[in-house]
């Protein structure tokens, strides 16, 4: 039988969907292996909540990907419920049939994926095509739905994703699509128009796309967008919610302030797994900070069931709430707690309270590779008149060299503190898992730097600044510095775990140690995790 051949093939040696390249990192295929991961998850819960029924033996159940791609989160629960179903419905053609019609449904993200969905669930890429598996729908989509969405542009951005406007000003169909998903006022009434019924799913699953351009670049700079479909499929109010986004939303993340705080207060979020290496979860692609993937559940209140790996292989489980009283960011390892509550009782003011933001002397990294945009036909390597030395780089990503200059002092935004005060120079970006940033640059008055840089300081003299690098270099500093950070850009906020010190004397991490009474199992965590640093 056809239809018995679309459950056993997928079974054999390579699965199709194992095999199938990303999109791109922002439009990622979920495994099987993942999807069945995160499924197991909810079989359990559902079975623990209801006197151990097996979920894929629930004729009832509604289940949406509203973001599906290859479809797999759709094949593998109608896999499970052909299984579960057999006793409730021996026929397989019907069994089947019933599940495709009034059981499963998605939104594909573009028009390819949406055929890829339905070549994954149905067997064909159109549900009422002849080949297809599900006999009683009756249109080409059935329900794994795509419609080609535009953007609603209010000036220059999309009013519901942020999307630059000049970023999809394209004649392709496929460069201009917006997600349906997250681009309508009321997705309830959406849903009803889509499936022809008030619709009430049980079970949302789904891995949203993970970011659109903004305008401001990419990678780093890009918006993300995960966190609208989260958004979005619990205004649905399913009675669970599983979803595998990047990890950055935990402690950063372009615009994710507000949607984080609603995450940390948030105690329907029952389970919650955090992988610091995101080819844990998927090959082939880098994500800075990690994947996680978790389950919200609607009935539920309490504390989360926290599962981290970090990139050196250690599991560490916890259970406890996501938010904490002293910062407004998740602490991904549990470990890390202790130490930073003992930090956080001496109630000591921030070290971010003397860390610049970007570009701190309003000079922008491109001033030694657009040198024409400063009047210059090159950057001069000589002091004259009325100048002023200045550190950046030059050349493209991933070759770019620090370089180091003379400019008008015109150009330069707090000219009084540049010409007097001493400061350090410390890399605005550099390797997530490093936790030795590049050399930092001691500058002494009459120096500054591009936003290639954030500045330490500033400092009345050469001693204070050079006792606030002995203080960076230890590793009780870079420990906290790497417990706040998840991507490669740092920023103002991410030092603000750390307490500042007196700088008038140097600092070593032995007297930091006895100074906030750690442990020798918190030492050990430090010092086993943070390279020493010359």
């Amino acid at each position: 039988m056809i239809e018995q051949a679309s459950f056993t093939l997928r079974n054999r040696n390579p699965d199709v969907l194992t095999c199938i390249a990303n999109l791109s990192n922002d439009e990622v295929f979920t495994p099987p292996e993942l999807a069945n991961k995160m499924l197991d998850i909810l079989a359990e819960t559902w079975a623990k909540e209801h006197n151990g029924e097996n979920i894929w033996e629930n004729k009832n159940i509604k289940f949406l990907d509203p973001c599906t791609k290859s479809g797999v989160f759709l094949r593998e629960i109608t896999s499970r419920l052909t299984n579960g179903l057999e006793k409730i419905i021996p026929n397989l053609d019907k069994r089947v049939d019933h599940i495709l019609s009034s059981q499963i449904y998605g939104i594909g993200i573009t028009r390819l994926t949406s055929l890829l969905a339905r070549r994954s669930v149905y067997c064909s890429k159109s549900a009422d095509g002849e080949h297809s598996i599900a006999k009683s729908l009756k249109s080409k989509d059935g329900n794994i739905w795509y419609e080609n969405i535009s953007h609603k542009w209010i000036g220059e951005k999309c009013k519901y994703c942020g999307a630059s406007k000049s970023s999809f000003n394209r004649k392709d169909e496929l460069d201009n699509h917006a997600y349906a998903f997250i681009h309508t006022e009321n997705i309830k009434n959406e849903i009803t128009k889509l499936f022809g019924e008030k619709m009430q799913f049980d079970v949302i699953v789904g891995n949203p796309p993970y970011q659109i351009s903004d305008g401001g670049g990419t990678g780093d700079s890009a918006k993300p967008i995960y966190h609208h479909f989260i958004e979005q499929a619990i205004s649905l109010s399913p009675n669970y919610l599983l979803m595998v986004v990047p990890s950055r939303w935990l402690k950063g993340g372009k615009g994710l302030d507000e949607f984080r705080d609603s995450m940390m207060s948030d105690t329907r979020i029952q389970i919650l797994y955090d992988y610091e290496n995101a080819k844990e979860c998927f090959q082939g692609i880098n994500l800075d900070g990690g994947v996680c993937y978790f389950l919200w559940n609607r009935q539920f209140k309490g504390k989360v069931d926290y599962i981290y790996k970090s990139m050196y292989g250690d599991v560490i489980k916890s259970q406890r709430f996501l938010k904490s009283k002293f910062s407004d960011k998740v602490i991904r390892d549990y470990r890390q707690l202790s130490i930073l509550e003992k930090v956080a009782v001496k109630n000591e003011n921030k070290f971010s309270d003397i860390v610049s933001s970007r570009k701190p002397y309003g000079i922008a990294t491109d001033l030694f590779n657009d040198t024409k945009k400063y009047g210059y036909d090159s950057i001069p390597t000589k002091p004259f008149n009325n100048s002023m030395k200045i550190y950046g780089v030059k050349g493209n990503k991933g070759g770019a060299k620090r370089v180091v200059g003379y400019v008008d002092k015109k150009l330069i935004d707090d000219i009084n503190n540049a010409e007097i005060k001493w400061k350090l120079f410390h890399s605005y970006a550099y390797t997530t898992t490093a936790t030795v940033p590049p050399e930092i640059i001691v500058a002494p008055p009459n120096e500054v730097c591009t936003e290639t840089f954030l500045r330490i300081g500033n400092f009345d003299s050469e001693k204070e600044a050079l006792n606030c690098l002995s203080y960076i270099k230890t590793k009780f500093f870079r420990a906290l510095l790497s417990y706040n950070r998840i991507q490669k850009n740092l920023s103002k906020s991410t030092f603000e775990l750390i307490p500042m010190q007196n700088f008038s004397i140097a600092w070593n991490d032995k007297d930091l140690y006895e100074k906030y009474g750690l442990t020798q199992e918190e030492i050990d965590l430090i010092e086993n995790n943070i390279k020493a640093m010359v």
